[in-house]
């Protein structure tokens, strides 16, 4: 009967060195492996003691305090998990930051009807104007878009029930799903989801339902070359696979969170996704 291993103080400051030299998690991980540690207690160990040095970095430096988020049951590692109507595959995950991509959220069917049922509603995107709360045309999105009201209609109704499900989060805590079209060259440069509290106009943004924990972005196609979402913070590209969905959640409003991300823009074909937002209360 081999002996429980233990994490220690050294051991514990040794993971924090290597976060602070740039090594990525999945490296440091790889590294106590070949040293003879067990998975279940390298990947515990990794996990607790990087989240601890961020919570600890944050109160130093003042940062705004953490929020619970939307988080799928991925406890033992499932290959699928069920969303109340639909199984859902789980195609990668990541810790820091979270970053789940889900397999055959949406079925064709539905990917081409939300494509049918918005189309005649496009109009060129807008961003956030965070000096006001409105929004307004931005050069850095380069999209046509529209958003359906919450239940608005039967399909609607169906896939944010779904999406609840799936991720633990309070159905009227969902903004109504956005639908967005990427012609070709067309993209979305890395960003931010959270309204950043030090602008003027996000006071009356987070009157409605508070601050943006949480997104899914679903594929309703696959573009012929390009159109992948990034994360530039930890060098991630998700590919646009229709009927796919990637999930990403942020537990406060600051960089920290590692959640930059973008739409790359699309060489080839035109991309069509959904997006779902989730704030941390009612969304009114």
């Amino acid at each position: 009967m081999s002996t429980p291993q233990t994490v220690t103080p050294e051991l514990r400051q040794w993971i924090v060195a290597q976060a602070q030299a740039g090594c990525q998690p999945e490296a440091v991980l790889q590294a106590m492996l070949a040293s003879g540690w067990e998975e279940d207690v390298a990947v515990e160990a990794l996990e607790n003691t990087l989240r601890q040095h961020l919570e600890e970095h944050a109160r130093q430096n003042n940062l705004p305090p953490p929020s619970i988020v939307p988080e799928p049951d991925l406890r033992d590692s499932p290959g699928a998990v069920w969303a109340g109507d639909r199984e859902v595959k789980i195609v990668a995950t990541m810790r820091n930051p979270r970053v789940v991509v889900f397999g055959g959220l949406l079925s064709e069917e539905e990917c081409d009807e939300l494509v049918a049922l918005s189309r005649p509603r496009l109009v060129r995107s807008e961003t956030v104007d965070n000096n006001t709360g409105g929004s307004e045309v931005n050069a850095a999105r380069t999209s046509e878009g529209m958003f359906f009201q919450r239940g608005e209609n039967p399909l609607c109704a169906r896939i944010e029930a779904r999406i609840a499900a799936l991720v633990n989060w309070p159905l009227e805590n969902g903004e109504g799903l956005q639908i967005l079209r990427y012609g070709p060259g067309a993209e979305y440069r890395p960003h931010h989801d959270y309204f950043d509290p030090a602008q003027p106009g996000s006071a009356t943004i987070l009157k409605r339902g508070g601050q943006r924990v949480g997104t899914i972005v679903m594929y309703l196609n696959a573009p012929a070359k390009g159109g992948g979402t990034v994360f530039p913070d930890v060098f991630l590209e998700v590919a646009p696979v229709k009927g796919n969905a990637v999930f990403f959640s942020y537990d406060r409003p600051h960089p920290m969170t590692r959640t930059l991300h973008g739409g790359q823009p699309v060489v080839e074909g035109e991309k069509w996704v959904a997006t779902k937002w989730l704030r941390e209360g009612r969304f009114e």
